[in-house]
């Protein structure tokens, strides 16, 4: 699932609970009980913002209200030690990237940008008492920042909540994916790797495509008797459609179904079944669920009528449904922005300046966000697509979109480029 910089192609939650940077001190804080009061974890007199979530806009966010207001305290509750990145995260199914190349640390935000984080999960949202609670006590807050990312309605699959690991999404980058590009490996020649992708709207539109592509291709060159069948829940190939199917002339390997929504599958029988009654046995499955806002968001009830994605202010990112409380990322309905990585690294920027901005008693300025996508469909060659945008009455309009002509090393050149650029505007 790879992406870009806009200005490089026009120009271009149960870890473990440890609080580091000035925190330290409240890890050993035990966990309240029903006879006890939920303790203040780090009690300020200054003025503070808390970033729940560190992958691409959290990072992002907390970072950038640092930058533009040294004088806030901003802290970055996130369970994980590392930062694994999604985009490029499909290389690793084919070979052509370790997951090690794509994982980072959170360092720099600390030591460089005087960021306090908190390796913990965040449980609850207080919008009134503007607090946040984890395990052992509350944070409070001047301004939120929210970037759950995504979670999956595994519910809407019969069989694939009591699969478990038998069947593999690895669409959040780490051990899935190390797991399913293991499972690749070990597959034998002549054998059938099923992939499903779920209803729009879902994280990252081209990258079940993109996927499509790195496993034809790693079965072409090593299993050249195998194939692959893609069953798509759309009726088309949402994203870069006819750049996608011009680069699967190149794979006769690949078989795309669409309108082949996945409802039941079966681990035992090795076979999957369509809304339609069609059964596919696979040797190798992987199944992308359909899915919503990060769990805490749902919880905190800051998700729209159709329970699934959080409705957001898209000049200052703040929640219609809570005061305080800004929503960035993946989590977002973010009509028409889609849910990708340059997208949340912007809305983390926006939000970023919103919050400095508000918190200190000026109205935030209009800031349309940005989109680009690289996507590789073999080894070495990438495309890619440009989307700009202007706020018109609040709301955020598409006014140009930018494909490439087609695929090409260049471009793929173009995304390594990328890639090391943005990581560092991250995380550096």
């Amino acid at each position: 699932m790879a992406r870009m910089s806009r200005r490089d192609f026009l120009k271009a939650s149960s870890g473990a609970a440890v609080a580091i940077s000035g925190l330290a001190g409240c890890a050993g804080t035990a966990a309240p009980t029903a006879t006890t009061t939920p303790a203040d974890l780090a009690p300020t007199s200054g003025r503070r913002v808390i970033v729940i979530g560190g992958g691409w806009g959290g990072a992002t966010a907390a970072k950038y209200v640092r930058m533009e207001d040294p004088s806030l305290e901003v802290i970055l509750i996130e369970p994980n030690p590392k930062f694994v990145s999604c985009p490029f995260s499909n290389l690793v199914l084919s070979g052509v990237r370790s997951i090690g190349s794509l994982t980072f640390g959170y360092n720099a935000l600390r030591e460089q940008h005087g960021v306090r984080i908190i390796h913990d999960t965040a449980t609850a949202i207080e919008p009134d008492a503007r607090r946040v609670r984890l395990g052992r006590g509350f944070l409070t807050y001047d301004r939120l920042i929210v970037a759950p990312g995504i979670d999956f309605q595994t519910e809407q699959i019969e069989g694939l909540a009591a699969a478990g690991d038998n069947v593999l999404h690895a669409w959040k980058a780490g051990p899935q994916t190390v797991a399913l590009a293991r499972q690749l490996k070990e597959m034998p020649d002549g054998g059938v790797f099923v992939m499903s992708i779920p209803p729009a709207a879902y994280r990252c539109p081209p990258g079940p495509y993109e996927r499509a592509c790195q496993v034809a291709w790693y079965l072409k060159t090593h299993k050249p008797r195998a194939k692959l069948l893609v069953l798509d829940a759309n009726q088309n190939v949402i994203s870069k459609p006819a750049l996608f199917r011009a680069a699967w002339q190149a794979y006769p390997n690949l078989e795309y179904r669409a309108s082949s929504k996945v409802v039941k599958v079966d681990p035992a029988a090795r076979e999957v079944t369509t809304e339609f009654g069609d059964k596919v046995r696979y040797d190798v499955v992987n199944v992308i669920p359909p899915q919503r806002a990060g769990a805490i968001a749902v919880a905190a009830d800051l998700v729209g009528v159709d329970k699934r994605w959080c409705e957001v202010d898209h000049v200052t990112y703040e929640s219609v449904k809570a005061k305080n409380v800004h929503v960035i990322g993946d989590s977002t309905i973010g009509i028409p922005i889609p849910k990708s990585g340059t997208a949340a690294n912007s809305m983390g920027k926006i939000a970023a300046t919103a919050v400095v901005h508000l918190i200190n008693g000026r109205a935030a300025p209009q800031m349309p966000p940005i989109n680009t996508c690289y996507s590789w469909v073999s080894d070495s060659e990438a495309m890619a697509v440009v989307n700009a945008y202007r706020i018109d009455n609040g709301k955020v309009v598409q006014i140009e979109q930018k494909l490439t002509p087609g695929q090409s090393t260049l471009y793929a050149q173009h995304a390594m480029a990328w890639a090391a650029s943005i990581w560092a505007d991250i995380l550096a």
